[in-house]
Formats: C-alpha cells, structure tokens, sequence
C-alpha cells in the first residue's frame, strides 16, 4: 500500500518519442534554432508552426502538435547533423532547399543572426548535402522576405 502511495507522486514514465521523418527531423533543426539563443519567443514558436503547415499542409492545431513533438525530440536529441542526413536520406533537393529556406527564416525571426544560430544553419546545410552557394541564396532570400515584412506582425 505504502508502495503505492509512493508511485502516485513519482512522476510517470515519459511516452516514447516517434522515430524521426524528415518532418520532424526539420522541425526539430528549426526549435533548436529558435532556443539556441536561449530566448524561445512566442514570435519563433508561431514562425514553426506556420512554417510547418506551410511545408507538410497542416492545419494550426496539427502544426503545434508536431511543434510540440519535436520540442521533446530536441530535448532528447542526436546532433544537427544526424537530423540533417536524415532530410538529405529522405527527401529530393526541392525540399532540402525548401528546409534550408525555413531555417533561414527562424534564424532571421528576431531580426538578427545569433552566432549559434547561423552554426546550427551551416551544419545542417552541409548534413543535408547542400553547398555554401546554396546556404547564401537561402540567406538572402530569406533577408529580402523580412525586408518586405512589417515589423510590427499582427499575425503572431
């Protein structure tokens, strides 16, 4: 009995976390990204799920549940680049440079580019099989979307 009573205030063992796809492989890089900085800011966290249900069709809802998981595949996580050989594995080149597009995106959230943040980016680049040119165009492009952008974002 005393048992039990014991068990009840331990806490529960954590479930199981899902074998990475390139889904979750990517959603992963962008949160370690957007921690990196130790600053994981509401704006960050909308910019992932909106970049998830851009990228793999997701409503919100179904966005922030796979946020959520791979908030926990983060904690839990292989290096930067094993996530990135997993997307180079199992994805074509559109939808590696498509992941290196949103990268670039969480990386530029704040309007600033943290050290650890670009490492993170170019580490992920070379695991995904992609080149410097390749890291420069995503970049860039990446700059000129928040150029276009107000700065003060409604939808956050």
């Amino acid at each position: 009995m005393l048992k039990k009573l014991f068990q009840a205030f331990r806490p529960s063992q954590s479930q199981s976390l899902p074998d990475p796809d390139a889904e979750l492989a990517l959603g992963a890089l962008l949160v370690r990204i957007a921690q990196s900085d130790r600053a994981y800011v509401l704006e960050e966290i909308s910019l992932i799920d909106r970049i998830l249900a851009r990228l793999y069709e997701h409503n919100a809802i179904e966005a922030a549940k796979v946020r959520a998981t791979c908030e926990k595949l983060h904690a839990a996580a292989p290096e930067t680049d094993t996530f990135g050989r997993l997307i180079r594995e199992t994805t074509g080149l559109e939808e590696r440079l498509a992941a290196l597009d949103a990268l670039w995106e969480v990386v530029l959230a704040d309007r600033r580019e943290h050290e650890g943040e670009v490492q993170i980016v170019q580490d992920a680049c070379k695991a995904m099989g992609l080149s410097v040119m390749d890291n420069k165009r995503a970049r860039d492009k990446a700059r000129a979307k928040l150029a276009t952008e107000p700065t003060d974002r409604e939808d956050v």
